[in-house]
């Protein structure tokens, strides 16, 4: 079963159709990191486990618990760094459950949210595609034991 990208058109069409009512892992850590993994591998465990899950419930609780480990995590950063302004982004950022929990978050905290428009609210994977066609296509290859740096630049 493909969902697609957790802000993509595919979950927050379906979740529209669904209820928040299945019970997934949020995952914490110290500080203000934080992982997906987690909570994507129990959706697609309880899909493989259960062919007949009502997708629509499960896309709606997924969301639902994602929005719960951002706003988490946002509202200590807000706190933590006093800001009054934050901005969305990525293909999460498309999601409309996202934007109208944010939207509330940010008049109960009383700062701005900013969003892209919904048409360059792409997914991340997008980005590093085309940072890897530009290196294929200058020269650059990697070694098979090439691991992720989270925080490198681009250009570097």
């Amino acid at each position: 079963m493909d969902f697609g990208y957790p802000g993509g058109p595919k979950v927050d069409n379906l979740a529209k159709e669904g209820k928040a009512n299945i019970e997934l892992p949020l995952t914490h850590f110290d500080g203000l990191d934080f992982s997906f993994s987690g909570i994507k591998t129990a959706v697609i465990n309880l899909n493989h486990k259960d062919p007949n899950i009502d997708k629509a419930d499960l896309c709606a609780s997924f969301q639902k618990a994602v929005t719960e480990m951002l706003l988490t995590n946002t509202e200590k950063a807000v706190k933590e760094f006093k800001v009054d302004k934050i901005a969305i982004a990525g293909g999460v950022s498309r999601n409309s459950y996202i934007r109208a929990e944010f939207d509330k978050f940010a008049e109960r905290m009383n700062i701005k949210v900013y969003y892209p428009e919904p048409v360059l609210c792409t997914d991340n994977a997008a980005m590093i595609a085309a940072q890897g066609y530009y290196n294929y296509i200058n020269g650059e290859r990697a070694e098979l034991n090439l691991n992720a740096v989270p925080n490198l630049k681009i250009g570097e």
